[in-house]
């Protein structure tokens, strides 16, 4: 991967995003096909429902997964950002700050990282204008 920056920091996990998703998405459209076919036939109507809302429940469990797996990064990272934030001031980061813009924040380089988060709090920045701020973007090549 070139140098991280805002344009191409986002990562993408090719066998969820290409592989899994789209077969349960697909697998949850032909089950409703079969649903749909088999209303009246009173035989399999019960075994297609019974799919259907197995293949709904995988593509919903795949995506929680993925939220959960997510949430927890993001804790790590809010506990990592304090300490960071605390080594290089002495104080703990301005408690107005979301979770989310400390989590935008970890791409800023030691330079600029106290700056910016009193400018987030004081702004209330979305964390996508944080990242855009950044001038010496620090690389995050482990979340996923």
């Amino acid at each position: 991967m070139d140098t991280q920056n805002y344009a191409n920091h986002r990562q993408y996990v090719p066998a969820f995003h290409y592989v899994v998703v789209p077969v349960l998405f697909l697998t949850l459209i032909g089950s409703v096909v079969n649903l749909v076919q088999s209303v009246g036939d009173h035989q399999r109507v019960y075994s297609a429902s019974l799919i259907t809302v197995l293949a709904a429940m995988s593509l919903l469990m795949a995506f929680l997964a993925r939220i959960f797996a997510l949430r927890a990064q993001d804790r790590a990272i809010r506990a990592e950002e304090s300490l960071r934030h605390f080594a290089l001031t002495g104080k703990l980061p301005d408690p107005r700050l979301s979770v989310r813009q400390v989590v935008a924040l970890r791409f800023a380089g030691d330079t600029e990282m106290v700056a910016l988060t009193q400018k987030a709090a004081d702004g209330n920045m979305k964390p996508d204008a944080i990242k855009q701020a950044i001038q010496k973007w620090r690389a995050d090549t482990y979340r996923v």
